[in-house]
């Protein structure tokens, strides 16, 4: 069994390195403070990230960044409608080895590196975005009957414009649950929108440091998966995510209302893996509620599907979240 005095140790350590990381990302992207929280809590929970907002506020940049600052070996893929999964995964060629014989050679596709990410997700066929989802499920590629693993760790970062709908493959809501969060990055504010101009219109880039290595993320995500979660926290987890499903005996009227379908199992898990971090953020040992509330709703808004009436109504996910979460907050007793 591990020491808890050793467990407190590495989340000290790891309190110290994740202000570190967010640091030095910050010498290059401007703002976005809680968003930038969550998506290192994803990265060290072991997850895949989806993020949704218009173009030119820096998503791309921020997947470069963060691959840089975490000593990530990087992939992009740039989804089109024509894009077939060979593109993605890989494919067998016709090489002459040194004999002059024909060989047969798997060329492996960008999906490949530790950071890879797809961008305009929502262009690519569902053809192309079935093959991408499944290598995020099982860590490798099948070809040719050969099975060839992923490196690890392995990570997937898709982004997805809301605003368009012509040339568009919505991703089902089954593949989107794959996805550990969902975080909408905002349009800034005046006073990041200057800070923005300062910094980018010159010639100089910042330079950045590594500050942490494959290695020593995956020990950290370890640590992390150790943290305790008493029985009462895990429950109230289950709790929020009972409350999204209209058939559940305890629902909102809302959700009646609204819904169609509720979280799935993975947004349970991905409240329970996020909160492990948020938990060792705050300094500690074990994790309480508020670590719970404070993740669920980048863990649940694209788990919980609208009916018809909800599509007809433009009812925001997010409020419905909210409500969930307000309205078990004080049914399990801490």
């Amino acid at each position: 069994m591990t020491d808890s005095n050793d467990i407190a140790a590495d989340l000290e350590r790891f309190q110290t390195r994740f202000t570190a990381l967010k640091k030095e990302i910050q010498k290059a992207i401007v703002g976005y403070d809680e968003l930038l929280t969550d998506v290192l809590v994803a990265v060290f929970s072991r997850g895949h990230i989806l993020l949704e907002g218009v173009p030119g506020l820096g998503k791309t940049f921020l997947v470069q960044t963060l691959s840089k600052v975490m000593g990530l070996t990087p992939g992009r893929i740039q989804c089109t409608p024509d894009l077939m999964p060979a593109d993605i995964l890989g494919t067998h060629i016709v090489n002459e080895n040194e004999e002059g014989r024909r060989v047969m050679h798997f060329e492996r596709g960008p999906v490949f590196a530790n950071l890879v990410l797809v961008d305009e997700v929502n262009r690519a066929t569902p053809k192309t975005q079935a093959a991408l989802l499944e290598v995020m499920q099982e860590g490798a590629v099948t070809a040719g009957g050969e099975t060839l693993k992923l490196p690890v760790p392995f990570f997937v970062m898709a982004t997805q414009n809301p605003m368009e709908m012509e040339g568009t493959y919505p991703l089902p809501e089954a593949q989107a649950d794959r996805f550990l969060f969902k975080l909408r990055v905002p349009f800034p504010d005046k006073a990041t929108l200057v800070e923005i101009s300062r910094r980018t219109s010159g010639f100089d880039a910042p330079e950045l440091e590594q500050v942490i290595n494959a290695e020593e993320l995956m020990e950290f995500q370890r640590v992390l998966a150790s943290v305790p979660v008493a029985d009462h926290v895990t429950e109230y987890a289950a709790h929020i995510v009972l409350g999204t499903h209209p058939e559940n005996a305890d629902h909102l009227e809302s959700v009646d209302r609204y819904v169609s379908y509720g979280a799935s199992p993975r947004g349970m898990q991905a409240l329970i893996r996020g909160a492990r971090v948020i938990c060792a953020l705050d300094g500690r040992t074990a994790v309480s509620v508020e670590d719970v509330r404070r993740i669920a709703l980048p863990s649940l808004r694209h788990r919980v599907i609208l009916n018809f009436q909800g599509e007809a109504e433009s009812r925001d996910i997010d409020s419905l979240v909210e409500e969930v979460i307000d309205s078990v907050s004080t049914e399990v007793a801490v």
